[in-house]
């Protein structure tokens, strides 16, 4: 139900888009998973994305916003870090998250897409 796309290899302060195509209109998440660490929550949409979240590490960075005439979310990551590299995983919740950042509260994942940033 969830397809992500837009990854790729980037220079440090280079910028990607990322994309989450869902089969509905969802709340929406994104969250990254560097090797040996735990999946964190990176941003997230309300359905009508009029309510966005974002961790600190991509406050001012990163930016969330949907189409939902095209059912899809995106992830504008600018200024990218080296401890930005992660694959980035987008989620849907089917109803409205209380605590939108929690993993728990999403119900559809997508595969991932991966994301490298070199020094």
């Amino acid at each position: 139900q969830l397809q992500a796309s837009g990854g790729g290899l980037v220079q440090a302060g280079g910028s990607l888009r990322l994309s989450c195509t869902a089969s509905g209109r969802y709340f929406v998440g994104w969250f990254r998973q560097a090797p040996g660490e735990e999946r964190d929550f990176v941003a997230a949409i309300s359905r009508y994305g009029l309510r966005t979240y974002y961790a600190d590490s991509g406050k001012g960075r990163f930016t969330i916003s949907r189409d939902n005439a095209k059912n899809t979310v995106y992830l504008q990551m600018d200024s990218l870090k080296p401890e930005d590299t992660a694959v980035y995983y987008c989620a849907a919740a089917g109803g409205d998250p209380r605590r939108p950042s929690s993993r728990t509260e999403y119900d559809y994942w997508g595969q991932g897409t991966q994301v490298t940033v070199s020094s």
